[in-house]
């Protein structure tokens, strides 16, 4: 006696597979044509300016640090807007696009940091053959280019903590409209003010500058960035779930 079974797409780990290459495809455009605009704008332009005004002594690509926190938050807006509409109208559950939004963040921090970690390097060896300075001009975990662990365990830490406040931006402003997102402001940027307070202050560096704040060690720092960015894309679920497809304005 056959058995009926359920078609190949029915499965959730293949719906799961499928929502996550949307994202990845969706967004790959954004996110790679900004990590070229940045190697392009931060190594090859600044160099070339350093060497027009009388010779490189800083780190370039150093200048560029504060900007994949930044540009990770807007990656975690578009994910409600730009897909909670279109996959839900396709019979994906909202539990699914919060685990497929969870992992895809999660890759695009790995795939950030890496990134960084591999310019530094390039820029290492081009200062090095050039006997060039390698100067860093920002607060870092690191103090040398050449500390490869350290440069991803920041940058990871700090783009997936503030990709996490982008996720919970980017809902709240969806399902609650404009005056009642700004008014949940501040649960949705903890993740993000959790990262910089554990690993480095860059928007808050200046306020925390004049307070005498020192981090804690990164035994503490890294599992904190973690669990408080788990917690981010979770309550990015629980406002999720109960979200209406179309969604009244606010």
């Amino acid at each position: 006696m056959s058995t009926a079974t359920l078609p190949r797409g029915a499965t959730d780990r293949y719906r799961l597979q499928k929502v996550l290459l949307s994202m990845t495809v969706g967004l790959r455009q954004m996110l790679v044509g900004y990590w070229l605009v940045m190697v392009v704008a931060f190594l090859l332009v600044g160099v070339v300016i350093q060497l027009a005004n009388g010779g490189v002594d800083h780190s370039m690509w150093d200048y560029g640090s504060a900007s994949p926190t930044y540009f990770s938050m807007a990656v975690g807006i578009m994910i409600t807007p730009a897909y909670f509409a279109l996959l839900v109208a396709q019979g994906i559950t909202r539990r699914m696009i919060s685990v497929a939004a969870g992992i895809y963040l999660t890759g695009a921090a790995v795939a950030t940091a890496l990134v960084w970690v591999v310019v530094y390097q390039i820029e290492h060896l081009l200062y090095s053959w050039q006997g060039w300075r390698e100067t860093l001009s920002n607060p870092h975990l690191f103090t040398s280019t050449s500390q490869v662990g350290l440069i991803f365990a920041e940058f990871f830490l700090l783009v997936l903590s503030h990709e996490a406040t982008g996720w919970l931006l980017g809902i709240t402003f969806v399902r609650f409209g404009f005056w009642r997102g700004v008014l949940l402001l501040p649960l949705a940027l903890i993740p993000g003010v959790v990262g910089e307070f554990m690993v480095v202050p860059q928007l808050l560096g200046g306020i925390l500058s004049t307070t005498g704040y020192h981090r804690p060690p990164l035994a503490v720092a890294v599992p904190s960035v973690l669990v408080v960015s788990a917690l981010g894309v979770y309550a990015g679920y629980r406002i999720l779930r109960p979200m209406a497809l179309k969604p009244a304005k606010g």
